[in-house]
């Protein structure tokens, strides 16, 4: 079993990428990398998770979009249990310009046979896609009172920040499922080579999110929402983190 964790760019910006890979009994790194066009998204999609190999995708971005105005089911519900995290999500409707974009790599998925993986039987061969949010992820399942800020603000706080996530993804070794990874992008210095590192991050982490649904289901996980109203899958907070 693969996991694919696409943090994607919503209008027309890069997009990282990371595959993990279920090996034993332990998630290891297979590729994290860095695309632009869709086309070249959805063709390394098809290296990873050719047809017919079980898999589950795990993307952060709006692919199910039913409404033309306002907001969806899932981001009322992250505002409603994650703000005081400072982790509610950006709203998504048919007036926004990303919504074409996300929706279209969502239906492109499931051309590929990813059905909307709501429902599914844990540690099952299965091949779907999720809707995810790297925020309220990492608050779950490092136990945190507040999201990591290096999205926004002075490069040397942004620095600070990713380092830290980086730090914690380390910790996941110890976790369940385990996460055996022993090198990850350094921390640089340079803005818009922060930008780079951020986007493969935060793959990695849409990437163990799916992962983490796969191997707990909803015994460690909750569903915002559903696949009519649009939905987002969210660890549940991981003791002893």
């Amino acid at each position: 079993m693969r996991f694919l964790g696409i943090d994607l760019g919503w209008t027309s910006g890069p997009s990282g990428l990371c595959c993990l890979a279920w090996e034993g009994n332990a998630l290891v790194l297979v590729d994290l990398d860095r695309r632009q066009a869709t086309d070249a998204i959805l063709a390394w999609v098809d290296t990873w998770a050719p047809a017919g190999q079980p898999a589950g995708v795990a993307v952060d971005a709006p692919t199910i979009i039913p409404n033309r105005t306002g907001m969806r089911l899932p981001d009322r519900l992250t505002h409603s249990y994650f703000h005081r995290y400072h982790a509610g999500c950006y709203p998504a409707n048919w007036g926004r310009p990303f919504a074409a974009r996300t929706v279209a790599f969502g239906q492109e998925l499931a051309h590929r046979q990813f059905r909307h993986g709501t429902e599914i039987t844990p540690q099952e061969p299965d091949r779907w896609q999720i809707e995810v949010f790297p925020h309220p992820a990492v608050v779950h399942l490092f136990n945190l009172e507040k999201i990591l800020k290096y999205k926004k603000g002075a490069v040397a706080e942004r620095q600070k920040e990713l380092a830290q996530l980086r730090t914690f993804l380390f910790t996941l070794a110890t976790a369940e499922p385990p996460l055996a990874v022993t090198g990850l992008p350094e921390i640089p210095g340079q803005s818009s080579r922060l930008k780079v590192v951020e986007d493969q991050l935060d793959a990695l982490m849409c990437a163990y999110v799916a992962a983490y649904w796969w191997y707990w289901g909803t015994a460690k996980n909750q569903v915002l929402g559903n696949v009519q109203e649009g939905y987002i899958v969210v660890p549940h907070r991981r003791s002893g983190a």
